[in-house]
């Protein structure tokens, strides 16, 4: 990540605020007229959220000129259900409409919520393996240089 250019640490930074963005409105972490939340965010939802948008930013600065990987490779899914993941973490536990179907309000309270830590751990492992799928595949793969 040393010699990455100018132009891929811009476009990490601006997936690291797209993704705070992205999952701290909608689970009312960054407060907005729009949404609202029944319970108190947690102490650990902020730096769940923060050390995924980070992750989740050199990952999409590694699609900037990058080599592909071979084909079949699950990295780009991987990326996917990481966010996914903390998404479902640092989200209201009773604003969840799946939860709240499936376990109802007080399962989803005695149920859901204790396992939102585990999901935040878990999509901060699955970016981690997505960004070291992605550097590794840089190295190995490097791209072809046109020959003059």
């Amino acid at each position: 990540m040393r010699g990455w250019p100018r132009r891929r640490w811009a476009v990490a930074a601006l997936a690291v605020v797209g993704t705070v963005l992205v999952v701290g409105i909608p689970t009312v972490l960054v407060p907005t007229p729009v949404f609202g939340r029944e319970i108190a965010v947690t102490w650990w939802a902020w730096p769940a959220l923060l050390v995924t948008a980070v992750l989740a930013g050199l990952v999409s600065a590694t699609y900037v000129r990058a080599a592909p990987l071979p084909a079949g490779d699950d990295v780009s899914r991987a990326g996917v259900v990481g966010g996914f993941l903390t998404y479902l973490a640092v989200g209201c536990p009773v604003c969840n409409k799946v939860a709240l179907l499936a376990l109802g309000y007080t399962g989803a309270l005695q149920w859901f919520a204790p396992v939102q830590p585990v999901l935040a751990v878990a999509g901060i492992a699955v970016l981690a393996y997505a960004l070291h799928r992605r550097l590794l595949g840089e190295i190995a793969c490097p791209a072809p240089q046109a020959v003059r």
